[in-house]
C-alpha cells in the first residue's frame, strides 16, 4: 500500500536534480529532502529540508542519485551505508555499464530521464524540463513511476545492457561530434557561419564535466558508432545521384515526423 505522503529524497541538484525538486515543489503527494553541495541554500526557496549532509536521507522512502556519472557509484556506496532494504534508490546516469549488476542493501533501479540542456547547474533546472520525455527504468515499481509520471514524463521500461549503445547514436557522439564541428571551423569559417552551423553545434556548450563523463565511460561505444556513421558515409558516396535524392526525401520525412511542434519526441516503432 502506498504511503499518503512519500518522502522523496534528492542527492546533487544539477540541472537534472534541481529539476526533479522545482518539478515535485508544492505538490502535496511529497515531502521532498534534498542534497548538495554546492546549491542547498538556493534550493531552499523550494524545499525547507536542504542541506550538505547526505544522511539527512536516510528516512526517505524513494531517492533519486543525481550527481555527476563520476560520482554516482561513491553516492550510492554512501547511501548503502545506512538506508533500509525497503528504500527505492534511483540513478541518473546516461551511462550505465559500471553500474550493471552493482547489488547494494535497497532497492536499486537504474533509470535515465531523456531530457537535458547545453545548460548547467541548478540555475539552469526546470520545473517543466521532464515534460512528454521519455524515463528509462530498468525494471517496474509503481512509486518511482507515480513521481516519473507527476514529473509529466513517460516511464519506459528498457534493457539497460543496450543502454549505452542507444545513447552513443543519439546523445554521446552528437554531443562530441558537436564539440569537434565547432573545433574543426576555422575563424573564417565561423565569421560566415548562420543558423545551420549555430544548430549543430548548440551541443559544444554541454557542461565539461558531463562530456568527459560521456567519454570515459561509453568509449567503445561511442567510437563504434562513429565507425558505423563512417561506413553510411562510404554507402552514400556510392550512390547514384538519384539514389542519393531519394535517400535523403526519405530521411526528412521521417525526420519531419519524430518531433511534435513543442520540440517532444513522438515516434513510434
Amino acid at each position: 500500500m502506498q504511503k499518503s505522503v512519500l518522502k522523496v529524497g534528492i542527492a546533487g541538484l544539477g540541472l537534472i536534480g534541481g529539476s526533479v525538486l522545482k518539478g515535485l515543489a508544492g505538490k502535496k503527494d511529497y515531502e521532498i529532502f534534498a542534497v548538495s553541495n554546492s546549491s542547498y541554500t538556493k534550493a531552499q526557496k523550494f524545499c525547507k529540508n536542504v542541506s550538505a549532509n547526505i544522511e539527512s536521507l536516510k528516512d526517505c522512502d524513494i531517492i533519486f542519485v543525481c550527481t555527476s556519472i563520476e560520482k554516482t557509484i561513491p553516492t550510492l556506496e554512501k547511501l548503502n551505508t545506512f538506508l533500509d532494504k525497503s528504500t527505492i534508490v534511483a540513478d541518473v546516469a546516461s551511462v550505465k555499464a559500471n553500474l550493471l549488476g552493482k547489488k547494494y542493501g535497497f532497492n536499486f533501479i537504474l533509470s535515465h530521464p531523456m531530457a537535458g540542456s547545453e545548460e548547467s547547474g541548478f540555475d539552469a533546472s526546470e520545473a517543466e524540463l521532464f515534460l512528454d520525455s521519455k524515463w528509462l527504468i530498468n525494471k517496474n515499481n509503481k512509486t518511482l513511476e507515480k513521481i516519473i509520471k507527476d514529473l509529466g514524463a513517460i516511464p519506459l521500461k528498457t534493457d539497460m545492457e543496450v543502454h549505452d549503445l542507444m545513447c552513443a547514436k543519439i546523445s554521446h557522439l552528437p554531443s562530441i561530434l558537436s564539440v569537434l564541428l565547432f573545433d574543426l571551423a576555422d575563424d573564417n569559417s565561423k565569421l560566415i557561419a548562420s543558423s545551420g552551423f549555430r544548430d549543430t553545434t548548440r551541443l559544444a556548450m554541454s557542461n565539461s564535466s558531463l562530456l568527459l563523463g560521456m567519454i570515459k565511460n561509453n568509449e567503445k561505444n561511442i567510437e563504434k558508432t562513429l565507425n558505423d556513421l563512417v561506413d553510411k558515409f562510404n554507402y552514400l558516396k556510392n550512390l547514384s545521384d538519384n539514389e542519393k535524392i531519394n535517400l535523403f526525401k526519405s530521411i526528412a520525412q521521417k525526420r519531419a515526423q519524430m518531433y511534435n511542434k513543442n520540440g517532444k519526441n513522438i515516434f513510434k516503432i
